[in-house]
């Protein structure tokens, strides 16, 4: 997915999507143009890329320092400017479900389920931090008359289609009784993630073949347009759109996720159709590995089996622990405390440009022959807006909430937005830096795949964590005493809800957020001090050789 160059926000406002970075993949496929098979690699990469590939290649281990200005890029021609739309419009596609999966859904469903029950819906986010386990199928398994990249993008549109019309006819009703169909959702939206993710591998590999070779970076740019385009209407639009409180400001109709879900259900079918009857794939002359499964497999295991890999591999599954309860939980607080879901998404739609920009700044700092340097250092500020965001859940002022406040809001978002801005590009450029062009893609993706595993898997134990440590009584007023019982379903508004018809007042006693905040803080500090720090010190005074297999 590349999503924007920010990596995750920790600032007050976070959504699901922030605990996948997404990267574009590069295939191995050997375009009609080139000559050999490292060409091929390097030309697969952007043009800083390829520049400092080259010269990590042929040993210089300091070619980051020198290779990282890049060159300029050729003028756009008719057909890559036709490619770049069709390129968006198919990132769009997938970013529209994603955007429900795991930005307006976990809000909506805040009011009916607890955060336990919000933990097994966060398993639909899944699919996408795995779709490593698939995509050499993807790669390797196609219809020739057809097209490579046609045979999995046509039918896996229609099926995304098909689904979000099968269920506009029943998914309100569902969602009106959460609680009873919690799995139900979890299952409907995971399948549409999972095709979501294929479809997303097909299209990151045919950008290699739709645009030209000197204008292949722009794939990023496409990816990021059209997947953030697709995220943000799933995302900001149709939370503010489906409020009430918002259609009556406005005096506009409210948006249903019914109507929602049929409009976008043409939508993908309409793409599907000119794309069967309309878009010629370029056909791509194959080496024997480009369909080998087993060869794909085994290239991963042998990246896996080097010493520095597996280093890696542990630092980013421990490297995200620190602010795990604010990204999954701190939103969700904040519009439990009374924040109208429609002002959160013009939070997160304000922030959206300020990653843009920070992205930009971020880059320019991380060039150099130390990329990790920044990543390192936006550690504690990550650590410190995550302990913020607690803090102003805690004082949280009683609704309606004031323009000072909600500007304060905003800020606190922006700037803890840079912070991971700062590490997004970092990492990034470590990856670059590391990566054997001569298996470039697979490499990259990787790496890639475990950085958002990092973000990803601490999710579903920290929503379960902050129901165990919460205690919350159901208080019943009577006429000589007071009747307390201890009522797990007070966690959620639906909960509250009963208490409130049986005469009684949910009280909550303890909340686990808190105490799971202080629990990842506590573990992000005692991680980044004794093993990430020193670790990422050590490896990146490696000399690029270490991590090569073939060059």
């Amino acid at each position: 997915m590349p999503r924007t160059p920010s990596g995750t926000r920790p600032g007050a406002i976070s959504t699901s999507l922030d605990s996948i970075q997404v990267t574009p993949r590069t295939p191995r496929t050997l375009r009609p143009d080139a000559d050999d098979a490292d060409e091929v690699e390097l030309s697969l990469l952007g043009a800083d890329e390829r520049a400092a590939a080259r010269g990590f290649a042929d040993g210089d281990g300091d070619g980051a320092e020198g290779g990282w200005e890049g060159k300029d890029r050729a003028p756009l021609s008719a057909e890559d400017k036709r490619a770049m739309v069709l390129l968006c419009v198919l990132y769009l596609i997938q970013g529209v479900p994603i955007g429900l999966a795991l930005g307006s859904i976990p809000f909506i469903l805040r009011e009916h389920l607890s955060y336990s029950q919000l933990a097994t819906f966060a398993l639909s986010g899944y699919p996408y931090s795995l779709k490593l386990l698939w995509s050499p199928i993807v790669d390797a398994l196609f219809i020739p008359a057809v097209g490579r990249r046609k045979s999995w993008i046509i039918p896996m549109q229609t099926v995304i289609g098909s689904m979000m019309l099968w269920m506009s006819f029943g998914v309100q009703e569902l969602m009106d009784n959460a609680s009873e169909h919690v799995y139900q959702l979890t299952f409907v939206f995971t399948t549409l993630v999972l095709i979501a993710a294929t479809q997303d591998i097909a299209v990151d590999g045919w950008a290699l073949t739709l645009l030209s070779e000197e204008n292949l970076s722009y794939a990023s740019t496409c990816q990021t347009i059209g997947l953030n385009t697709g995220y943000f209407a799933s995302f900001t639009v149709f939370l503010a759109l489906n409020s009430e409180a918002f259609s009556q400001k406005w005096g506009i109709p409210l948006l249903t996720l019914t109507t929602y879900l049929r409009f976008w259900a043409i939508i993908c079918f309409s793409v599907t159709i000119w794309l069967t009857f309309f878009q010629k794939e370029r056909k791509e002359v194959l080496r024997d590995e480009d369909t080998s499964i087993s060869g794909v497999y085994k290239t991963i295991w042998s990246i896996l089996k080097l010493k520095h890999i597996q280093s890696v591999l542990i630092m980013h599954l421990v490297s995200k622990i620190g602010w795990a309860a604010h990204d999954a939980a701190t939103s969700l607080k904040i519009v439990e405390k009374g924040l109208g879901k429609e002002d959160l998404a013009v939070a997160v739609l304000i922030d959206f440009p300020f990653q843009i920009f920070g992205g930009y700044l971020a880059a320019r700092w991380s060039r150099g022959g130390r990329p990790l340097r920044p990543w390192l250092w936006a550690f504690w500020p990550r650590l410190g807006f995550a302990l913020l965001a607690a803090l102003i859940v805690w004082k949280f002022p009683t609704p309606p909430v004031s323009t000072g406040f909600f500007v304060f809001l905003i800020i606190q978002t922006v700037l803890g937005s840079f912070a991971g801005t700062i590490q997004f590009v970092g990492i990034s450029a470590f990856h670059t830096k590391i990566s054997d062009p001569v298996i470039g893609g697979t490499y990259m993706t990787l790496l890639n795949t475990f950085t958002n595993l990092g973000g990803t898997w601490p999710k579903y134990f920290v929503l379960k964590a902050v129901d165990f440590f919460s205690v919350a009584t159901c208080e019943v007023g009577q006429a000589t005493s007071t009747l307390t019982v201890k009522a797990a379903e007070c966690v959620s508004e639906q909960g509250k809800a009963h208490c409130a018809d049986i005469g009684g007042q949910c009280i909550t006693e303890r909340d686990g957020y808190y105490i799971t905040t202080g629990i990842c803080l506590t573990l992000g500090v005692i991680s980044f001090v004794t093993y990430i720090l020193p670790t990422a010190r050590k490896l990146q005074a490696l000399p690029v050789t270490k991590w090569r297999i073939y060059s």
